[in-house]
Formats: structure tokens, C-alpha cells, sequence
């Protein structure tokens, strides 16, 4: 009876792990207001890019660029704390750790004891693309078990903080590409609106495990060659790879006001489409984006001249960029 189908989403909590060494929203914004630059080489307990590189984009099997924005240790996990054995630590992907950790850290920031929503309806919402970790192990299929299986797939990224924080609200992993969190954010705003949830956690996450991903872009020429989203520029040549896991803790307005939680920004509308069909699967189509935007505008009650910044997801590329400006 409590939810509303237009009612605004709080976000009351968060936790995160950005390149930067930048654990929290202090640490966020000393980054951006310093200006630093988050780029280094492939850290030497992932992969030796060496191998890989090759300036050339034609040559096949290489990358053509040698960084990107890491973290700085994915591989330190206190399983214990979660109860979790080492045997099933060892194939857990980082991008399930991460999450567990700063899914936690998320709640203390809002003022909840985790262990007190254990049996609530608490819902879990993941953007997570395919885990590279599996692969970086290089196990032989035949010597894989039951934890290989659950500590790989996508789907048990959302189910696993849902598993070992007790918690009985909708929980599922998405993957839409760039957007996955912001879907991921929608997912669980909607959630909140339609009563499935009183709490909800919307979560992002990617870790670079194995060069794949570098060497499949790279054919595409997708990537900038120094690594770095030149979004909106005349010089724009690609975007560059990063990891990081960020977790909002979300719940409706009137429920943050009424249990007197610290309100840290508001979602007061959101939608999500697809551009349908446009001049390749990978190329943004300026009609369909344009109506996503209505879309969004018309959910939160409002006209585009109520909107005085932008905050917008670029691709970094001639083609995109171009395309998404005009919509907008």
C-alpha cells in the first residue's frame, strides 16, 4: 500500500572500490578534484601484456594499447567473514568478492546492520558483464567442481549477496553492456516503486582479469590507443577499459524520511529502451535515443528545462558521439 508508482528513490548508502586506491565518496572526490590520472600498466598478477601488445591494430591475437585504470588489489579476500571456505574462496571470481565487500560496507554507510535484514525483502540488483577470472585460472573442464561453477557465472553474482547476507527480495544480475549499472539502478528503483522491496541494492562491478577483452576490442579498433575516452572531442579515438565495483543502497523516500536516514541524492525518474534497429549493432540510433530520454523525463514529472546538468555515458567514438549529442 506504501508504494507508489512515481514515488522518488533515495539512495542512502554506498559502497565502492575505484582505480585511485579510492575506497569511499571522500576519496571520489579528492580524485576528481585533483584531476589525477588513474591509468597504469597491466598489474604483473594478472597478465604479462607484454606478450600481447603490438602497436599495430592489424595484427592479429595483440592489443594495441598496454593500460588502463585498474584497482589496486583484487586478490586479498577475507573469505572467513563470510563464511565462505578456501576451497570455495579459490575460484570465487574477484567481481563476486568485490561485491560481497562493498555490498556490506554499503549497508554500514546507510546505518543498517546487515545481519538484521537477514529474511527481509531485501532486493539485490547487479550489472556485471562475463567473468574473466575462470579463464585467467586456466583450469582443465575436467577437473572442475560445483564451486567452479557457482564462483564463475554471471547469475550467481546477484544470488551470492543475496545467499550469504540472508536476503529474500528479487535478486538478478544484468548485462547490458556500458549500461549495466544504471539498468541495474532502474531494476531496482522499479522494484521499490511496485512494493517487490522495502531495501534494494543496485551494484556495478568489472574486473579485468585475462587480455581477451583487450585483444577482441582491439580487432574491432573500439579502444583508444592510450587508453583514455576522449567523450564528445574532435579527438575522440575509442574509450578506454577500467575496473571498479560500486553499490548504492536504495529505498523509497518516504520510508528514508520516516526512519531518518542520511538522503544522499534521489532517483526521481528513469527508463530504458533499446535503439532498435540502426547502421550497425553496436551504433546508437538518435530517434530511439531521444525517446528514452522523454521516457525519463515524463517518469520523473519533469520538462527538459528543469534539467541544468547532464551527466551522460559517452562511447568515445566518431560515430557515437555525434549521434548521442544530437539526441540530446
Amino acid at each position: 500500500a506504501r508504494a507508489t508508482s512515481d514515488e522518488p528513490i533515495a539512495i542512502v548508502g554506498v559502497g565502492l572500490r575505484l582505480p585511485g586506491g579510492v575506497t569511499d565518496l571522500d576519496g571520489l572526490w579528492e580524485l576528481l578534484r585533483d584531476e589525477r590520472d588513474t591509468l597504469s600498466p597491466v598489474p604483473r598478477d594478472r597478465f604479462d601484456m607484454d606478450a600481447y601488445y603490438d602497436p599495430d591494430p592489424d595484427v592479429k591475437g595483440k592489443a594495441y594499447l598496454r593500460e588502463a585504470a585498474f584497482l589496486d588489489d583484487v586478490s586479498t579476500f577475507d573469505a572467513g567473514f563470510f563464511g565462505i571456505s578456501p576451497r570455495e574462496a579459490e575460484p570465487l571470481d574477484p567481481q563476486h568478492r568485490l561485491l560481497l565487500e562493498a555490498g556490506w560496507t554499503a549497508f554500514e554507510d546507510a546505518g543498517l546492520r546487515p545481519g538484521d535484514l537477514r529474511g527481509t525483502e531485501t532486493g539485490v540488483f547487479v550489472g556485471v558483464g562475463p567473468g574473466e577470472y575462470c579463464h585467467y585460472r586456466g583450469r582443465n573442464p575436467e577437473d572442475a567442481d560445483a564451486y567452479d561453477v557457482t564462483g564463475s557465472h554471471m547469475s550467481f553474482a546477484a544470488g551470492r549477496i543475496a545467499y550469504h547476507l540472508g536476503l529474500q527480495g528479487p535478486a538478478l544480475s544484468v548485462d547490458t553492456a556500458c549500461s549495466s549499472s544504471l539498468v541495474a539502478l532502474h531494476l531496482a528503483s522499479q522494484s521499490l516503486r511496485d512494493g517487490s522491496c522495502d531495501v534494494a541494492l543496485a551494484c556495478g562491478v568489472q574486473v579485468l582479469a585475462n587480455p581477451d577483452a583487450l585483444v577482441l576490442l582491439s580487432r574491432t579498433r573500439a579502444l583508444a590507443p592510450d587508453g583514455r575516452c576522449k567523450t564528445f572531442s574532435e579527438a575522440a579515438d575509442g574509450y578506454g577499459r577500467g575496473e571498479g565495483v560500486g553499490v548504492l543502497v536504495t529505498m523509497r523516500l518516504s520510508d528514508a524520511q520516516q526512519q531518518g536516514r542520511r538522503i544522499l541524492g534521489l532517483v526521481r525518474g528513469s527508463a530504458v529502451n533499446h535503439d532498435g534497429a540502426s547502421s550497425g549493432i553496436t551504433a546508437p540510433n538518435g530517434v530511439s535515443q531521444q525517446k528514452v530520454l522523454r521516457s525519463a523525463l515524463r517518469d520523473a514529472g519533469l520538462h527538459p528545462s528543469d534539467v541544468s546538468v547532464v551527466e551522460c555515458h559517452g562511447t568515445g567514438t566518431r560515430l557515437g558521439d555525434p549521434i548521442e549529442v544530437q539526441a540530446l
